[in-house]
């Protein structure tokens, strides 16, 4: 069977040239006469790809010396614990910008351990937008202040960097990491699950400026906190070893490339196709406001439930999966991350061009 275009928010299309080359390795990786999956964690084979694979991450992203990489597990979710755990007192202070559902779940979780405020929310218009907050929205004794960068189920992502001036800005990259450059230094901890544009799920990675390390509350679990991982070089206990070695494979495919900023061109390329048709033509609305557009997450509707529906599978029926959008917003999800050509959009543009013509608005 042919592969198909897989727009799924996640887990995700992975590079076929990244897939191929585990699939040539699954039984035997180089001369260790074992597969990945089965080597020890401890092993110097193993050392050496968790060693490159941080390596590479740092070349790609232009990572500072002074910030730790770690390769942990639990998803981006576990984060919306592990970051107020790390970075807030007992009773201290964190500010969030609401601008979807992730955003929101992180900023529910946070207030499980102090005072967080949300200084900002685009829930008023359904998550459309993203909102405009400057330095004097922020509390001056904020131990940080939490935003989510891309939100996959709006498609909508940030188009600007909040200035925090010298308060610590956190950043779940979950649905954006790696797809365009960015300046780490302006964050003091970034996260993302790896499961959009790194590689299989069960890998998070957490980028941690160093003086944000050892400041963890006595609470915290160990498997939470950022310094012991640190210290113990992400490997406190097994860590998703498969997931780490696919991710190597998948920050040298980007580097072959030609990096970030070559990635950032493709990208661009197919949202301004599909992007460039929603607003030629009138039978699709994309409801996010432009200024707030993800390059990753393209949602549409046409209106009317019954036909969204049968776009969906009709689409899935012509080979371009899982288009259905998320309950909370309905319509349809394309998302068209690092990994889908732009062979895949295309056709996907040519398939809405075709169901308007054979399905006329009542």
């Amino acid at each position: 069977m042919e592969r198909v275009f897989n727009f799924s928010a996640g887990p995700s299309m992975l590079p076929e040239e990244v897939l191929k080359q585990a699939a040539d390795q699954m039984l035997c990786y180089e001369d260790s006469g074992m597969s990945v999956m089965e080597m020890s964690h401890r092993s110097p084979v193993y050392e050496k790809i968790i060693a490159d694979a941080e390596t590479l991450l740092r070349q790609v992203m232009e990572i500072p010396d002074n910030y730790k990489v770690l390769f942990l597990q639990g998803g981006a979710s576990t984060q919306f614990a592990a970051v107020p755990l790390n970075l807030l007192s007992e009773n201290g202070k964190a500010d969030y910008i609401l601008s979807g559902q992730f955003s929101t779940k992180a900023y529910q979780e946070a207030c499980k351990y102090g005072d967080i405020k949300a200084v900002a929310s685009s829930k008023d218009k359904n998550f459309s937008y993203v909102p405009r907050v400057e330095r004097a929205d922020f509390r001056a004794d904020a131990q940080y202040v939490h935003i989510c960068f891309n939100n996959t189920i709006y498609g909508t992502k940030f188009p600007y960097i909040p200035d925090t001036g010298d308060i610590p800005l956190v950043a779940d990259f979950s649905s954006c990491i790696l797809s365009e450059p960015i300046d780490v230094s302006r964050f003091g901890v970034i996260y993302a699950g790896a499961q959009k544009n790194m590689a299989p799920a069960g890998l998070t990675v957490v980028i941690v400026r160093e003086d944000l390390l050892g400041k963890a509350r006595k609470e915290t679990p160990a498997m939470l906190d950022y310094k012991l991982m640190a210290d113990n070089g992400s490997m406190y206990n097994t860590p998703p070893c498969w997931c780490i070695y696919v991710a190597k494979l998948v920050y040298e495919w980007i580097v072959r490339l030609g990096g970030l900023k070559e990635m950032q061109k493709r990208n661009q390329k197919k949202a301004e196709l599909l992007y460039g048709y929603l607003d030629a033509q009138d039978y699709y609305l994309a409801p996010v406001e432009k200024e707030s557009r993800s390059m990753m997450n393209v949602t549409f509707v046409t209106g009317d439930p019954e036909l969204d529906k049968k776009f969906a599978s009709e689409a899935s029926a012509a080979g371009l999966k899982n288009l259905k959008g998320h309950r909370s917003v309905g319509g349809m999800r394309a998302s068209i991350y690092n990994a889908m050509p732009y062979e895949g959009v295309e056709k996907l543009v040519a398939f809405m061009q075709k169901f308007a013509q054979n399905n006329p608005k009542k």
